[in-house]
């Protein structure tokens, strides 16, 4: 049967089941128009990585009926039975990602790897024609997250980094509050994102079975198998991330910067303390002071002790905001209701609809790789400096590191071959912005 464009969807339905040659799965991407999906259609999803955060993504997206599951990737063999355990018997997973990526029947991917994989499967998912939820911290480093986002804006992708606090009414209120000047000029604003820990001494043992440590590793250096390496315990280890600074981190900076109006910047200094665990083990910092100072805005201060939240301080007041709580001082300015001809800043209720949302209208999502890509530059410049010993001078605009050389290397990392970054193809395309506006053309 030859399909034109005037050729309705429904009709091109009803022909294909009484030919009896119907597929039980049409993703929307094979159906829609220009990369857009049709308002009425379900959108396919494919996971890369199924450990437990990727189980909780995948519980937040079960709340959206316009979603559905069709395959997974995961390099251990029971993180992938897990899936199909989730999904039903029969359901496709592999040992490497770009089997899901190569399949026609997904629209777009949830990334929740080891944040070492990120890069990588965010160039091969926008290259693939995959729209992309990935997990914060965007990357591993400065110069991945240049790439990811060429690599996103070249293929025409849409993109929602999981820095989901934006999706929560008492952090877009904080950050409201602030902008409009409800606490008067704004002095500082502190992060306080907890300890890291200390730990991974364990000794080295045999690979599981069932686990391609290899493809684990990636990137990073041949080593060993030892438990408090691989997982969830990654995340303390510098060869896969950044420790507390980008893990939480990630969180609270990104609200930080929204606050102080810098998300598309970033500070132009980042000096610190810290300290570190003891040799052979987990190698991110446990304490840390780090301050960032910033060209047109108010400094930022990570803290690993404190209430864990972020505090805006003012001339006139202060609000302290937190997963649990928003809280001010006075305390009626946390009750402040917007003017209509106040900032209003975008505005989403969940973070997963919001990307679903805009998986079928090509806006933009509340954390675009742009925004990701800024919050965890912040991130990474604290761990260069803490690391290194010494002040970092950052330029926002040029995205580098000015007059340090050795820092300036910090940029990016010795890959292991084969596994070097894949090259980002095209131009960048004209990027969708929201048309959620404020009163005065804001767009947000």
């Amino acid at each position: 049967m030859a399909i034109t464009q005037e050729t309705g969807r429904r009709d091109f339905m009803k022909t294909m089941i009484k030919a009896g040659t119907a597929p039980l799965v049409i993703s929307a991407a094979t159906l829609g128009r220009g990369g857009a999906v049709a308002a009425n259609d379900r959108i396919a999803l494919g996971f890369v990585a199924f450990g437990s955060r990727a189980g909780q993504l995948l519980n937040d997206f079960r709340r959206h009926p316009q979603a559905h599951y069709v395959a997974a990737a995961d390099v251990d063999a029971g993180r992938r039975w897990n899936f199909v355990k989730e999904i039903g018997e029969g359901t496709p997973t592999f040992n490497d990602y770009r089997h899901v990526l190569d399949r026609s029947d997904i629209d777009a991917v949830v990334i929740a790897t080891p944040d070492h994989w990120h890069a990588a499967a965010i160039i091969d998912s926008a290259q693939a024609g995959k729209d992309i939820y990935c997990e914060k911290p965007l990357t591993l480093t400065i110069d991945e997250g240049k790439q990811c986002v060429k690599a996103v804006r070249n293929a025409g992708r849409v993109f929602q980094t999981g820095s989901q606090q934006r999706s929560d009414w008492k952090f877009r209120h904080a950050c409201e509050l602030v902008r409009n000047g409800y606490i008067g000029d704004l002095k500082q604003i502190d992060t306080y994102i907890g300890e890291g820990p200390t730990g991974g001494h364990d000794p080295n043992v045999g690979v599981p079975p069932g686990l391609d440590w290899d493809r684990w590793l990636g990137q990073a250096p041949m080593v060993p198998y030892r438990v408090t390496r691989c997982h969830y315990e990654f995340r303390w280890w510098y060869a896969y991330s950044g420790g507390k600074l980008t893990d939480w981190g990630a969180h609270h900076n990104d609200i930080a910067q929204w606050g102080n109006g810098t998300e598309e910047t970033g500070p132009i200094s980042a000096e610190g303390t810290a300290t570190f665990p003891e040799p052979g083990g987990y190698d991110t910092a446990i304490t840390f002071d780090i301050r960032f100072e910033y060209k047109d805005a108010a400094p930022v201060i990570c803290h690993s002790t404190g209430d864990n939240g972020i505090k805006f301080t003012g001339t006139k007041g202060e609000i302290f905001v937190s997963r649990s709580e928003i809280k001010s001082s006075p305390e009626d300015i946390k009750d402040i209701e917007l003017k209509s001809n106040d900032l209003h800043l975008y505005k989403s209720d969940n973070h997963q609809g919001n990307f679903l949302e805009c998986v079928k209208t090509r806006e933009d999502p509340i954390c675009r790789v742009e925004i990701g890509h800024r919050s965890v530059t912040v991130c990474h410049l604290a761990n260069i400096a803490i690391r290194l010993g010494r002040k970092i001078n950052w330029d926002p605009d040029q995205e580098t590191i000015l007059d340090d050389e050795e820092a300036r290397a910090w940029l990016e990392r010795p890959r292991r071959d084969p596994y070097q970054l894949p090259k980002v193809y095209g131009t960048a395309r004209k990027r969708v912005r929201s048309t959620r506006r404020g009163l005065f053309g804001q767009v947000f």
